[in-house]
């Protein structure tokens, strides 16, 4: 039996109705209007285009809901967060604000601290998320976005689940934006699906551009706990993006399918099928290049890809039970942004110190999951949570449980700085209670120039039976041990002879700092 993935098409609007309804195209900050053009470009609050969505899904529905191909239903193509700040997205904002805040105006501006500056909002219909001083405000407006995706989401499948309810429906994510909060996004689809497009050959690492790859894809599977995803899209040849762009190298491309595999797709997918003759993806790669034939290299991998596959059914529906976890968190992303670079500038590199905890333990084979701190603990022995400047509700008192219970946490520098407000913790930091689950007082963190070195020695007979010395670059922290034991030391510049790596025995656990 084939099977076809059946998309909707509200990615990119026509013409006419940017023409007919402008009120369809997104506001810019300054209150113009957009032009017709690109894609995504609509009002997702917009009470029209809502409509017209869900016409338009109505008819699809209506037309193949008995075809016997309909195995899925793809709605839209890549959502992302754009702004709009239209008049519709702002009441809409607002009314998200009064239910977030209980309709107490005091609360908000408690959160948002709108006191120092003489930016106290006397009332809702005051409120605009342009205030880039506000960082509670601007961490607001990023989980509305996301929130009124997913709205806008449901009402474009709601007659796809009406009138086919026994088709899943899924949308493709793109994990390595940090847009939307993919995690909130995930609980709404059936399946979860990505599109993956690596840099291959342009970081001069391979290895690293791959396990960067294998982050995402791990990501993918935790979402839903471990389920299968789809490989929604990825090339076989030379896509658009990249700033260098450079063939596969012989055989990458079939590594490159079934590393998706091998982290738990049950699909290897492609855009696209054939080049387009104009347009903006006129070159991307594709499986049938513009000669129109199948003697071409690039359809031959393919073919290839598929004899490989057709020889892996029993892996299908398969998974693994990750021991290990990471924890990657896109509002906690958000935060680092407007609030923590503010501190520390540009040296303060989420996605690349995630990356940099998994290498060691996808070099060596080990199962991770991706998660963020919304996730339950319980079911892993190791937790590293990089660079968590930003605790969610909930998070510290689930850390702290998992480590009190036997579990072995890792934090770094730069955490449990700020709730979910921005707002920093009294009492010193890490914050919210884990001063004393991890031993230590973080009481400085500096940035250094590129170049810059502090140089770390591991400490005599330490618990790790770690030797050598290492230097530490672009960010460092003065921490006073408190209970902790002390594996390693600096050895020069400002913080020498301080603390920089520690174990605390917590309950049954063990956390690192």
């Amino acid at each position: 039996q084939a099977y076809a993935v059946l998309a909707t098409h509200s990615g990119s609007k026509p013409a006419w109705l940017s023409r007919s309804y402008p009120e369809c195209c997104q506001t810019n900050a300054d209150q113009t209007r957009q032009l017709h053009g690109g894609r995504h470009n609509h009002c997702r609050t917009s009470p029209i285009f809502r409509e017209k969505c869900a016409i338009i899904n109505t008819k699809l529905a209506e037309r193949y809901a008995d075809h016997p191909a309909l195995g899925l239903w793809h709605v839209s193509n890549e959502y992302d967060g754009r702004d709009c700040h239209c008049d519709h997205c702002y009441g809409a904002f607002r009314n998200w604000l009064q239910e977030r805040y209980d309709h107490d105006l005091d609360k908000l501006n408690h959160a948002y601290w709108s006191a120092f500056w003489s930016h106290t909002f006397p009332d809702w219909d005051a409120i605009e998320p342009l205030d880039g001083s506000i960082h509670g405000l601007q961490l607001d407006w990023e989980r509305f976005k996301t929130c009124q995706t997913i709205v806008f989401f449901k009402a474009e499948s709601a007659p796809l689940r009406r009138i086919t309810p026994g088709v899943p429906i899924t949308a493709n994510f793109m994990t390595e934006s940090d847009t939307l909060d993919y995690w909130a996004f995930a609980r709404e689809v059936d399946v979860i699906a990505w599109d993956s497009y690596p840099n291959w050959h342009e970081t001069g690492n391979d290895a690293v551009e791959a396990a960067r790859t294998a982050m995402h894809h791990d990501i993918s599977r935790a979402m839903k706990g471990g389920k299968p995803w789809m490989l929604m899209e990825s090339v076989p040849s030379i896509p658009t993006r990249g700033a260098i762009k450079k063939r596969k190298e012989p055989g990458l491309h079939l590594l490159s399918a079934l590393q998706a595999v091998a982290h738990g797709s049950d699909t290897v997918q492609y855009f696209q099928w054939r080049k387009s003759r104009g347009g903006c993806e006129k070159f991307h790669g594709a499986v049938v290049d513009h000669v129109g034939s199948e003697h071409t290299r690039v359809f031959r991998e393919v073919a290839e890809v598929g004899q490989v596959l057709s020889k892996l059914d029993d892996v299908v529906g398969t998974s693994v039970e990750p021991e290990v976890a990471l924890v990657l968190d896109w509002e906690n992303e958000w935060a680092l942004k407007f609030g923590g670079r503010v501190c520390l500038g540009p040296n303060v590199k989420y996605r690349e110190t995630c990356l940099a905890y998994y290498l060691p333990f996808w070099e060596a084979g080990v199962p991770m999951d991706v998660i963020d701190q919304t996730c339950p603990l319980g079911g892993y022995k190791l937790v590293v949570a990089p660079m968590a400047y930003m605790l969610r509700p909930g998070f510290a008192e689930r850390l702290r449980s998992f480590v009190g219970g036997g579990g072995t946490a890792v934090m770094t520098y730069w955490s449990a700085v700020v709730d979910e407000s921005d707002l920093c913790f009294q009492g010193g930091f890490p914050g919210a209670g884990l001063r004393d689950v991890f031993g230590v007082w973080e009481e400085e963190t500096q940035a250094y120039f590129p170049g810059e070195t502090v140089g770390v020695a591991m400490a005599s007979d330490n618990a790790l039976a770690l030797e050598g010395s290492y230097q530490a670059v672009d960010l460092c922290s003065i921490i006073h041990a408190e209970g902790a034991e002390v594996l390693a030391s600096y050895r020069d510049g400002f913080p020498a002879d301080g603390p920089a790596l520690t174990v605390n025995t917590y309950g049954k656990g063990k956390a690192y700092y």
